[in-house]
């Protein structure tokens, strides 16, 4: 029985749903979604997110300075990298969103003119490769797919992997916190990748045409965004390609001025290459091995001089009289050649026998004949010529010349099991004095010649010294020897060796032999390979440094092309680059961290020349060579900049309507680009040639010079490598100084409950399944707690739903407490007063955490904390006996809907029109303004809150005795009387601690100032030998870590206890059931105390009471006759 591809979406579903929380109740989680749709619907119709510079007729263009006009009227303009339109967002997408978005809340709170845009990329190859698939598939099973037999083409299913400690087994599928077991899926056909993404199977065979792509995804992250609650100008939206013919025309723009400030060249370099799609294959090209680049090997050239018996047999009549054969070992060391001793081959690899020329054969695996197709190695440029076959065991004995190395008459071919075919060209040449991996081979080979099959004496050849290091002449052999490395089976030391003799050997050693000898190693090693390929004793091989596969599934290679590519690295250009992120004078740029910077400054080393053309996919023709694409990173650089001016020139995406400015793509020639992006003056025949009003053209360039430069930029680490390098290469070769980006942020990768985001596990989720699931304002309270730094972030479900919950509640309750009559009006100065100060330190502290863009502190702050201080203070009011105060109620509920605005605006709006009453939208509103934090009332209120934790800790140490059996004299289940000491004055002892504290510490140097002996001696002289030197140690630390010496050796508290502590009477006896409580005022060494609660003198009994200090103190509960 057939079943059809209706099949496939039910398992995938069932698949994705697998590792995701299941929702019990939504009825919570409605209400707050139709409050975000009624409110999302209302910012849109008012245009609220459209951000405009001062018009030209308000202010003359250059009647102030740019800056000037800046500084006026304060702006920010953010951005993140523009989506891919392969598909649907994920909440990884929405992770790098949330960071701009944020700011811009905050950042318009605080009545700066925010712009945040969004475009949309489509360059490169990924659209086209999938609908190129697609159309073949419609070829073979029908328009719907319909002659799709999963009989024949079933899903591919395979385990999950085992956590490490885990025991495998693959008949088992595992499961993680009793959810359903998930599976890896296999889509066999890009039609059922379409329909993992919801498309309706009758829709499908549309997105056969590219253009399609463009058409259909756009607007869904339009609709996913709109839903986020994102505060986007979307007039200035637009798609990439020459789909859009403005955007065509600036990208054009941008290639020509490259080219003309000798940025963009032309010539043979290697690249990463796809051999099915014939043309380089870039980052944005590749399903898999972005980031990887060639890595370039010398192919050292050792002809062989006399086959074994074996070899002969199999190459007998199978090469011409007269040929050359030559094992081709890869190496990265050509400095090392003159110590080569043997050649290693693989046993147990089939080699094959490859033409390079004619009567010249290359022996090495099929992976590296394919490589060198594309590399002008062999004599027929990607025709690869394969003769014939032989068993690597059968070249074991074989003499090669080794070309440089002491041995003259040549070495031997030997077996090295650990040889890949995945890497080089499956032959090793063998340096045993420089190579811990040879040196452990060689030796091992001799050890055991008998059972390797060979002549003990191939393996034996004298070990000559080439390299002077620190360590020694024979490096490899030392390291083997002081590394206890055994055999060829200690990979992990041998690993490490080999890192330690690189490392030494380029950076510290010195040649011994040789024409560059006395030279270090890092200049001789270019002149000894440039040396060996002069004399045609080697050759230039590149292969990618791990696997690269394209988006058409094709293992990719590296070719020498001619090709145009944008010269990053070239050293003026570096040396510029490398300034700004340096940033030493502070005006550079800010990444934010120091992890972020020494990032940047790494690529910036070693970011060398990158192909900026294709012959495949999807963008925008190279001007002056249009058979060639702009490759998709180098159509997004300076891109922003479109930003500044989109809305002058298309009202759509694809600029099929002309925008305010009237302006068609034809009008939008070069020179207009220099104008309104500041590379030129305006000239008055600039609207001669355009045909663009003077008027217009002073806008546009207004809207770049007020919004530019860009003052932050959001992407996810790995963008670090290409993108946000390359952009901010080109916008110091293309803008003046100004207009260079002021910040890149960059986050680190968003896990999905603790586990990395997969499809094929199903621990995946899309933006609209978020939105959907939690609603918005739930959603983006759980990314902004997922974290804010370089490592990676995590999204948890449960924050979310129970954000859901928490917003629901504090709804209800603001609601209920605007119409309460039961609210006092008058304040006191205990529960009132700390609520009060609490509410101004938190609004303080979420302002200074938004300001240093640290959300998930923001977000601690202004809600969790802020939620924590309205239900403490409505706690100790009723523990008190008291109804809240009616204006603290009102300027809580005001304070948690602005200071939350930032990141959940539906619900602060929610509040604020229809709660408050206000007439305007909380949009327009400014961060609250409130006195500063008062330090008494701060110390007083943690004095507070700590003290009742430690009464309710004292009543529960006596409780835990009486269950274990101990005799105690209180009984908790009966009448109970508390007696809390205080005391104003520090023990003598600890007096006596601090005053030598003080002088024994050097604030300067953070040091002290005498031996740990001398301190022990001196401490011995004050008594309490046991507590005091423990006491000391505690000061000095807190000093060491940096707490300010004023504070640690001034130990007056910044409140008055015992006023504090009688007013905490009521409540206490309320809120833990005591009938009775004394608050007793005691000192040192006397057997009496004041009562606070009651006046008068009482004899002090217990020695508890001893145990009081200032700001601590102690407890003692009794029973009393009821």
């Amino acid at each position: 029985m057939s079943i059809m591809a209706d099949s496939v979406k039910p398992i995938v579903e069932g698949l994705q749903n697998a590792a995701l929380k299941d929702l019990k109740g939504t009825e919570k989680r409605d209400t707050l979604i139709a409050i975000e749709k009624k409110y999302q619907q209302e910012w849109e119709e008012q245009g609220l997110f459209n951000a405009d510079a001062p018009t030209t007729a308000d202010i003359p263009l250059h009647s102030i300075t740019a800056a000037e006009l800046r500084e006026k009227f304060p702006k920010f303009f953010g951005t993140i990298a523009f989506p891919y339109m392969n598909g649907r967002l994920h909440v990884g997408h929405a992770f790098s969103f949330s960071k701009v978005e944020f700011h811009a809340g905050y950042s318009r709170m605080n009545g700066i003119n925010f712009l945040w845009p969004l475009g949309y990329h489509c360059t490169g190859l990924p659209i086209k490769a999938c609908a190129d698939k697609l159309a073949k598939e419609v070829k073979m099973f029908g328009q719907e797919f319909e002659k799709y037999n999963e009989d024949e083409e079933s899903l591919v299913e395979t385990a999950v992997a085992p956590a490490q400690g885990q025991r495998e087994d693959v008949t088992k599928f595992s499961a993680k916190k009793g959810k359903a077991a998930a599976k890896a899926v296999k889509m066999k056909y890009q039609f059922q990748i379409m329909q993992t993404m919801g498309i309706p199977k009758q829709q499908i065979h549309l997105f056969a045409d590219p253009a399609y792509w463009l058409e259909y995804f756009p607007p869904l992250c339009k609709l996913d965004l709109t839903n986020f609650g994102s505060r986007i100008d979307w007039r200035r939206q637009f798609v990439t390609t020459d789909a859009n013919p403005y955007f065509d025309a600036f990208v054009r723009w941008q290639m020509i001025r490259l080219k003309e400030l000798h940025k963009i060249k032309f010539g043979k370099r290697h690249t990463i290459y796809s051999i099915k799609d014939g043309q380089p294959c870039m980052d944005h090209d590749r399903s898999e091995g972005e980031g990887v680049n060639p890595q370039l090997y010398v192919g050292i050239k050792m002809q062989v001089l006399e086959f074994p018996s074996k070899a002969q047999e199999t190459l007998q009549g199978k090469l011409p009289d007269g040929a050359k054969v030559f094992l081709v070992p890869a190496t990265l060391r050509a400095e090392t050649m003159y110590g080569q001793v043997a050649c290693f081959v693989s046993p147990k690899v089939t080699y094959g026998i490859y033409e390079a020329a004619p009567k010249e054969y290359f022996v090495m695996t099929d992976r590296a004949a394919r490589n060198m197709s594309h590399q002008e190695i062999f004599a027929e440029e990607g025709v690869i010529k394969k003769t014939t076959e032989i068993l690597g065991s059968d070249l074991i004995g074989a003499l090669v010349n080794a070309p440089l190395s002491f041995h003259k008459d040549g070495v031997r071919v030997l077996p090295m099991e650990s040889i890949l075919e995945t890497k080089g060209t499956g032959v090793v040449t063998c340096v045993p004095s420089d190579s811990p991996d040879d040196y452990a081979t060689i030796m091992d080979l001799a050890k055991k010649a008998d059972y390797y099959k060979i002549k003990k004496e191939w393996a034996e050849l004298e070990i000559y010294p080439i390299i002077q290091t620190p360590t020694s002449d024979l490096l490899a052999p030392a390291l083997v020897k002081k590394m206890k490395i055994a055999s060829p089976k200690d990979v992990k030391q041998l690993k490490e060796a080999k890192e330690i003799a690189y490392k030494e050997g380029f950076y510290q050693g010195h040649m011994l032999v040789g024409d560059f000898k006395g030279e270090k190693v890092a200049d001789a090693k270019p002149k000894v390979r440039a040396q060996l390929i002069e004399a045609g004793l080697a050759f230039e091989y590149a292969e990618p440094e791990n696997k690269v596969v394209s988006r058409s599934g094709d293992e990719c290679t590296v070719a020498l092309m001619e090709q145009y590519y944008i010269d990053y690295g070239e050293d003026s250009w570096r040396a510029t680059a490398t300034e700004y992120v340096e940033n030493k004078d502070g005006n550079g740029l800010n990444t934010y961290s120091n992890d972020t910077r020494n990032a940047f400054l790494g690529v910036l080393d070693w970011l060398k020349q990158w192909a900026c053309a294709r012959t495949y996919g999807l963008g925008s023709k190279l001007p002056w060579s249009p058979e060639f694409l702009v490759e998709s990173l180098s159509d997004s650089t300076i891109y922003m900049s479109y930003y500044t001016v989109a809305h002058y020139l298309q009202s759509d995406n694809f600029g099929r309507e002309k925008g305010i400015g009237n302006i068609s793509p034809d009008q939008m020639i070069d020179e207009v680009w220099d104008y309104i992006f500041c590379r030129t003056e305006f000239t008055d025949d600039l609207p001669v040639k355009s045909k663009i009003p003077k008027q217009t053209l002073e806008a546009m360039r207004r809207e770049f010079e007020y919004f530019y430069p860009l003052d932050l930029r959001v992407s996810g680490k790995d963008l670090i490598n290409n993108h946000l390098t390359f952009a901010l290469y080109n916008h110091i070769a293309m803008f003046p100084r100004e207009y260079w980006p002021k910040s890149f942020r960059v986050n680190g990768h968003l896990q999905l409950n603790g586990e990395k985001m997969s499809k094929s596990t199903g621990n995946f989720m899309t933006l609209d399944d978020v939105v959907k699931k939690y609603g918005a304002d739930a959603s983006r309270i759980a990314l902004a707690d997922a974290g804010d730094t370089i490592q990676d972030s995590n999204f948890v479900e449960d924050v979310a739903d129970n954000t859901i919950l928490r917003l629901h509640s504090l709804k209800e309750w603001c609601e209920e407490m605007t119409k309460s009559q039961e609210l006092r009006a008058e304040k006191n100065d205990f529960e009132d007063a700390l609520f009060d100060n609490e509410m101004n330190t938190l609004v303080r502290e979420a302002r200074q955490h938004y300001e240093d863009t640290n959300y998930k502190m923001a977000l601690k702050s202004c809600f969790y904390d802020f939620i924590n201080a309205k239900d403490v203070y409505r706690a100790s009011c009723s523990a008190a006996g008291i109804a809240m105060n009616k204006e603290l109620v009102s300027k809580y509920t005001r304070l948690q809907a602005l200071t939350l605005t930032p990141i959940a605006p539906h619900w602060a709006e929610y509040i604020w029109l229809e709660v408050l009453h206000e007439t305007k939208t909380i949009q327009l509103a400014r961060w609250p303004e409130v006195p500063e934090a008062d330090a008494g009332l701060s110390a007083a209120r943690a004095y507070v809150l700590t003290t009742q934790s430690n009464i309710t800790s004292a009543e529960g140490a006596q409780i835990k005795k009486m269950a274990k059996g101990k005799q105690v004299n209180f009984d908790p289940k009966k009448p109970k009387k508390l007696t809390i000491f205080v005391t104003r004055e520090f023990p003598k002892w600890q007096n006596g601690c601090i005053e030598l504290a003080k002088e024994t510490w050097d604030p300067a140097t953070k040091t002290q100032t005498c031996s740990d002996k001398e301190l022990s001696g001196r401490v011995a002289k004050l008594g309490k030998v046991k507590d005091a030197m423990p006491f000391i140690q505690r000061l000095k630390k807190r000093l060491r870590d940096g707490e300010p010496t004023e504070v640690v050796f001034d130990r007056k508290l910044a409140f008055d206890e015992t006023k504090i502590v009688t007013a905490m009477v009521p409540g206490l006896k309320r809120a833990a059931g005591i009938s009775s409580i004394d608050v007793l005022l005691v000192t040192e060494g006397s057997k009496t105390g004041s009562n606070l609660v009651n006046g008068g003198e009482v004899d002090i009994k217990s020695p508890i009471a001893e145990l009081a200090v200032p700001g601590q103190p102690s407890f003692l509960f009794e029973n009393i006759e009821a």
